[in-house]
């Protein structure tokens, strides 16, 4: 389907030397909401107040260059012929999700044996914050246009699409083509993962469930949505990255998950509380 419609600025504010990006704005607002939630939760079960500011000092960095990296080695081509800089130019997008992921649960591995914390206790609280968080980030993708899908037909648009708030529609057309916006899917299903995972925890699951499942859920709804989407990075030929590792990363929790349980790995409750003999043999 043909358009022509205007697009929102990607600049938040332009102060001469330097410019901010709505992208970056956004990403910000995210990261922190989430980290105010985990705070209250961590407080509420009985953790210090600043365990999950002082990791994120150390995660959010860590995940910005893990997120670019993955991104950069998948897409080595584009960089190549370019200045060397254009590799650190995440305001431009450019970033992988599953490469900030990496990054963060290596870096939460090794804060945990430091602070002598559990590691999968530290994963439960964050798990709906990280999800939350990247539901906000992909209005950081609409922002630049990016992580949408393919041109839309005029029929699809006539039918659902017309409906739409104009604001995203308009942004959704790119050269003169309307694409479908697939950072909306996945905005939408992050925050249903979200309310699944506060549901969940309310029922006090094995500690470490709550986190297993939101990879689990996370990367069901990824691999339906990267199937859409055009600017998806590829391992060989037609393979897409996120795909294979969503695959990957559901199957694996799952396993995790079983062999936890069935080798009594899982000796507490999302709450602290510990699992009684008697339960541990049901």
């Amino acid at each position: 389907m043909t358009c022509a419609r205007p697009s929102l600025d990607r600049v938040f504010l332009d102060l001469g030397p330097l410019t901010i990006y709505w992208y970056g704005v956004i990403i910000a607002f995210g990261a922190f909401l989430g980290l105010y939630l985990a705070t209250r939760e961590s407080d509420r079960l009985g953790l210090k107040k600043d365990i999950f500011v002082d990791l994120v000092v150390f995660a959010i960095p860590i995940a910005i260059i893990s997120a670019r990296a993955y991104y950069v080695i998948f897409e080595w081509e584009e960089y190549t012929g370019g200045p060397w800089w254009d590799i650190f130019a995440i305001w431009n997008g450019g970033i992988a999700i599953h490469g900030a992921l990496i990054g963060s649960v290596l870096t939460a591995v090794v804060y945990a044996r430091v602070k002598k914390v559990s590691f999968w206790q530290l994963v439960d609280i964050a798990a709906p914050s990280i999800v939350l968080g990247q539901a906000i980030g992909r209005w950081g993708n609409f922002m630049n246009q990016e992580a949408h899908g393919g041109p839309m037909a005029e029929a699809t648009y006539n039918n659902i699409f017309q409906y739409f708030p104009d604001f995203i529609m308009n942004q959704m057309c790119i050269g003169g083509t309307m694409y479908h916006p697939t950072f909306l899917y996945e905005s939408f299903w992050d925050l249903l993962v979200f309310i699944f995972l506060l549901l969940l925890r309310r029922y006090n699951p094995l500690r470490g469930e709550v986190f297993l499942s939101y990879v689990i859920s996370y990367s069901v709804g990824r691999f339906f949505i990267e199937g859409m989407r055009m600017d998806s990075l590829y391992v060989v030929g037609n393979l897409r990255a996120a795909q294979l590792i969503s695959v990957i990363l559901v199957a694996g929790s799952i396993a995790l998950m079983i062999y936890r349980r069935k080798s009594r790995m899982a000796d507490r409750r999302y709450d602290g509380s510990k699992i009684s003999t008697s339960q541990k043999k049901k």
